[in-house]
């Protein structure tokens, strides 16, 4: 297939609608359009996930990662939001910034490079947006089997916050879910000494969750903080006392912080009262260590390509680079600018392709 430039190419990306996990042709596209790589996919439940790769020579191996998958537009779109618009340098469409731009990136970074002393590959999945049970994961699963785990990674995921270049990240938070039920005694409200309210008996336990720092962070990571999320109890009317009290809780948590302390916590907290708690760990804290080389290459080319001196962040949600951290890879993520995404008239601009897809070129040189 005869090569495009960097926005042709994300056109016709856009022009997919891949939602969730429907790749809508991409992929098949994307492999055709790589002839030159070797195809392996790795399907499962409806998920497809592909991994292309190119050994040039000895040497190190460096992923580029990414999901062909976006959102539902919603409502209030200037335009369709699946037949990208090109208006005043930007290009409108669901998934111009999340992240399909990034893929339109290093898929034309790699069907350029003529020499790398190493292995290219990109890893793509179609559910990235959804439970991800079956996506990225499953591939890296299948690459750890036959003994084919790429060594670097960067996943091109929107990251710079108000000027292209000014934002990398090096690692996430984990996300820790907590569902707590404290016990009480329904009652009347006229004979509150009859009754066991739990709403009384958390008031003053407040304090001690809502807001609070379960440590002080790093170099890396802010502290991980509880953030109440739900509180409620009783049957909207004012003269009965609630039985019980159900509250959910997030923490999004550093290297410092695990689920166990956060039980620890709780514990110490409703010592003496009847309640119960479940935790469910989301997604596990990772960084990848300030002087590993696909972070100081990958900071250089910024600057190179920029002038900008980037951050080194761990700040937001998750992303598929925590699978990448589980499986000992160096990981990094590196994007466009991210006010639009999963917004109506989401868009991002020519120039910010542009330049994303010459700090990739440029940051492979690193590597040679």
């Amino acid at each position: 297939m005869n090569p495009m430039n960097v926005v042709d190419l994300l056109l016709k990306l856009l022009s997919c609608k891949s939602l969730t996990p429907d790749d809508a042709g991409s992929l098949a596209f994307i492999e055709a359009y790589l002839d030159g790589y070797e195809a392996t996919y790795v399907n499962k439940e409806g998920v497809k996930n592909l991994f292309l790769s190119k050994k040039f020579s000895e040497g190190p191996h460096l992923c580029f990662a990414g999901h062909v998958d976006v959102v539902p537009a919603g409502d209030n779109w200037e335009t369709n939001p699946f037949v990208p618009v090109i208006k005043e340098g930007n290009i409108y469409a669901r998934g111009a910034q999340d992240m399909k731009s990034g893929l339109a990136a290093f898929i034309q970074t790699c069907k350029d490079i003529e020499d790398f002393q190493g292995t290219l590959s990109i890893l793509l999945t179609s559910d990235e947006e959804g439970e991800a049970k079956y996506g990225t994961v499953i591939m890296l699963e299948h690459l750890k089997e036959i003994g084919n785990l790429p060594d670097y990674c960067i996943v091109a995921e929107p990251t710079c916050e108000t000027t292209f270049g000014d934002a990398i990240k090096i690692g996430r938070r984990g996300s820790i879910n907590g569902y707590l039920t404290l016990q009480g005694k329904q009652g009347h409200a006229a004979y509150p000494a009859k009754a066991i309210n739990p709403v009384h008996q958390i008031a003053s336990i407040l304090e001690k969750l809502a807001g609070v720092n379960l440590d002080n962070g790093d170099n890396d990571f802010a502290p991980s903080q509880m953030v109440i999320t739900d509180i409620r109890a009783g049957m909207e009317v004012t003269n009965v006392t609630p039985s019980a009290l159900k509250m959910m809780f997030n923490v999004r948590n550093s290297t410092k912080t695990t689920q166990e302390d956060v039980r620890l916590h709780i514990d110490k907290c409703f010592e003496g009262l009847d309640y119960s708690l479940e935790l469910a760990q989301g997604s596990y804290p990772f960084v990848t260590t300030r002087d590993s080389k696909i972070v100081e290459s990958l900071a250089q080319s910024i600057k190179n390509i920029t002038g900008i001196d980037t951050k080194l962040s761990t700040a937001g949600g998750t992303s598929d680079a925590r699978f990448m951290g589980a499986f000992g890879i160096d990981v990094v993520e590196f994007g466009v600018i991210n006010d639009t995404i999963h917004a109506p008239n989401e868009r991002t601009s020519i120039k910010e392709v542009k330049a994303l897809y010459n700090v990739f070129k440029d940051t492979i040189k690193y590597f040679n």
